[in-house]
């Protein structure tokens, strides 16, 4: 068995997709047609959007949309960065809110929180050296 992807659920597929693409530099890889799921180039592991209306069709009981809850959902993305101040300014300057500023931590990473437009709660941190 393999990681393969994580799906967020999102109100707007292509302005997740866009925003992910602006603030992060990510490549958008694929949006079908429908506009209700996409994905973006990050690597070995993809990080796709589906539209929350397939949320609705997938899970019967319903799910917790992170973009109309008040605090962050307990999940969060994480993106290895050399330079975690740049990386946070730019998300910042379009559109993200700043959780936690930049802050080097015991361990030796500088990590910071951010949430997006969309809600998806994201870490930006430098690389773990062990």
């Amino acid at each position: 068995m393999k990681f393969g992807y994580t799906i967020v659920y999102v109100p707007d597929v292509a302005a997740s997709l866009a925003f992910f693409e602006r603030a992060f530099g990510f490549p958008r890889r694929f949006l079908h047609e429908s506009q209700t799921y996409g994905e973006l180039d990050t690597g070995d592991t993809t990080l796709s959007f589906a539209a929350h209306e397939l949320g609705a069709m997938n899970f019967s009981t319903g799910h917790v949309e992170a973009s109309s809850s008040a605090k962050p959902l307990g999940m969060e993305v994480a993106f290895v960065t050399d330079d975690v101040a740049a990386a946070h300014a730019r998300a910042v300057s379009l559109g993200a809110t700043e959780l936690n500023a930049p802050t080097a931590k015991p361990w030796g990473q500088v990590v910071s929180y951010l949430r997006c437009p969309d809600g998806t709660l994201v870490e930006l941190c430098t690389p773990m050296h062990g």
